[in-house]
């Protein structure tokens, strides 16, 4: 679909025009919405068959007596009603269906968006906000496809035709009428220009509390554990209280509008009562002409009214598509020009060359960080918290890039490669992993849903999953609740390294991997983290360090910079900071 695919790639971030949308979502339906214009168009003909028909009827039929005249107008008017009804039932079937598989398409193009975006952005967007933004944001585009624009357009139509046929039955009059109806059409464009920006924050601010509320489920035990139901309730009141005042606002406006034509064009219509009742009585205008004059005043004025109604969906519609619009201009991590190298396979040899990072500017958490992990090794980081192993590990998965140095795989730098094809190598177990709503089966499966059964035991039994969902009724499809809760913090944590054995990855990240789990869990872990790092190059980042004595190689991180390096009983005898993590370690 091309709908945004051309906009995102515009430098102009401004607000969506109609001409951009045009462009971008209604010319590639032109065929549907030509399709409902000709509909609407034979829906509004049809419509003004009643009031071209009353001026026959009053003065012509009665008055003559004519029941065969009688009969031939009411069949006349009759098939008008099923035409309005048959073209109606298409309208909706066409153009609201329609609507709403663009609905459904956008909604998936901005969450494959999303996901390209860099983990830099996740850090800083609440999840639940972005829900919303995927979620609600792109829904006023039923507006422009749907039955909203077709109806204004139809709407125009009709009262352009009903114009022409009230000139013609009474130029003043209807010269009297266009005073207020061009009133009313002044108030409602300066009433969009002013609601345009309320719905722009109503997004903002609905994705926000949705945000809030999101991470206070997420966090219900936390709440609950601190007593802290108040404050949530509090907060998220305030949150509801400011979503409140922006749609008070923009009802207030709407409000205004439909008062203004209400008052506007309910002078009209008592003006043209005095005024055709007095042209009746000069014999001026026949009260057919009269009756007919009335109507199809209607015709002309109920479109407008409508429009100032779709005008506000329109906007509210734009609003949506400006945010859409804002997310989809965010440049994807594959998007850097730089990244041109593809990786055909890999050795597994990862080197850091004096590299520095920092999250905020000014504010280096890595200095001048050298290091080389041959393919097949076992590098550990320890150090106290807050030091920069997380860094670290975060550069070597591609999570982040230097801001100076360089990160090398195979002699390649890692910021030149396509991150698809060196991700397909990368295997990461965190210290806090992330399970997936589902079963045990589905969430060991994650990385390779098509893998064999074969291999699946083979992880599941590497794993040593295999020790507790043997107890289950269900086995390997025992439903684990959100984020795994029904499970514990070592049956999690297994779960995890299983996924990561059934990747076969080239290279392993583990992050505080054997943090969560218990003695006997551990001694298990200990056995299949061993088979899983076997020829594998293995960066561990451990607070428990009697796990990582038989590393390669462990580098001590402090305050950014490397203190101290070796393997374990080389910075044993060196008897400086590891020396002291160990032995105070040993104590406890």
């Amino acid at each position: 679909m091309q709908h945004f695919k051309n906009t995102t790639k515009s430098k102009n971030k401004g607000k969506v025009t109609m001409a951009t949308a045009f462009k971008t979502i209604i010319w590639p339906r032109r065929n549907l919405v030509f399709i409902g214009l000709i509909l609407i168009v034979l829906s509004r003909l049809a419509s003004l068959v009643l009031p071209w028909k009353s001026k026959a009827l009053l003065d012509d039929v009665i008055p003559n007596k004519d029941y065969e005249q009688l009969k031939s107008l009411l069949i006349i008017v009759g098939l008008a009603i099923l035409v309005q009804s048959v073209t109606s039932f298409l309208l909706t079937k066409i153009l609201s269906v329609q609507a709403q598989y663009l609905i459904s398409d956008l909604r998936a193009q901005v969450q494959k968006k999303v996901l390209s975006l860099p983990i830099s952005f996740f850090d800083n967007t609440k999840s639940g906000a972005l829900v919303s933004r995927i979620m609600t944001d792109v829904e006023g585009v039923r507006n422009l496809i749907g039955t909203g624009l077709v109806q204004m357009v139809g709407g125009t139509i009709t009262a352009v035709i009903s114009l022409v046929l009230l000139i013609r039955i009474s130029p003043s009059m209807t010269l009297f009428v266009l005073v207020p109806v061009a009133i009313f059409g002044f108030i409602a464009l300066k009433a969009f220009g002013y609601i345009r920006p309320i719905f722009r924050s109503r997004g903002k601010i609905n994705a926000e509390v949705t945000g809030r509320l999101t991470e206070t489920l997420a966090g219900v035990r936390v709440i609950k554990a601190f007593n802290a139901e108040e404050q949530e309730n509090k907060t998220f009141e305030k949150g509801v209280d400011r979503l409140f005042q922006n749609v008070k606002k923009s009802l207030t406006a709407t409000a205004f509008m439909t008062s203004s034509s209400t008052f506007l064009l309910g002078i009209a219509s008592t003006g043209i009562m005095g005024i055709g009742g007095y042209k009746i009585m000069v014999d001026e205008l026949t009260v057919g002409d009269f009756l007919s004059f009335t109507l199809l005043l209607g015709f002309m004025i109920a479109p407008i009214v409508q429009m100032s109604n779709i005008g506000s969906q329109l906007t509210e519609a734009f609003a949506g598509l400006d945010r859409t619009e804002e997310l989809m201009n965010m440049t994807a991590e594959e998007d850097n020009e730089q990244r041109t190298i593809t990786l055909e396979t890999i050795k597994g040899d990862i080197e850091f060359d004096n590299v520095s990072f920092s999250y905020e500017a000014g504010k280096e958490v890595l200095h001048n960080i050298s290091f080389k992990a041959p393919a097949g090794s076992v590098t550990a980081l320890v150090g106290s918290s807050g030091s920069g192993k997380s860094t670290m590990a975060g550069l070597s998965a591609t999570f982040l890039t230097p801001k100076s140095g360089v990160v090398t795989i195979d002699n390649q730098d890692l910021s030149k490669i396509k991150l698809s094809s060196y991700r397909q190598y990368l295997g990461v177990v965190l210290q806090d992993e992330f399970l997936f709503e589902g079963t045990i089966r589905e969430n060991i499966l994650f990385p390779r849903p098509d893998a064999s059964e074969t291999d699946l035991q083979n992880a599941v039994k590497a794993a040593y999953v295999n020790e507790f969902t043997d107890r289950f009724d269900d086995g390997l499809d025992t439903l684990i609740g959100e984020r795994g809760v029904k499970l514990s913090g070592g049956q999690r944590q297994r779960l995890a390294i299983a996924r990561a054995i059934l990747a076969n990855p080239k290279i392993i990240i583990l992050d505080e991997a054997t943090s969560n789990l218990d003695t006997e869990s551990e001694g298990l872990i200990q056995k299949s983290l061993s088979e899983l790092m076997k020829d594998r190059t293995t960066i561990v980042i451990a607070h428990r360090l009697s796990t990582i004595r038989k590393a390669d190689q462990i580098l001590v991180i402090e305050a950014g910079k490397i203190a101290e390096r070796g393997n374990h009983d080389e910075l044993i005898a060196l008897q400086g900071r590891y020396y002291d993590l160990y032995t105070y370690q040993a104590k406890i």
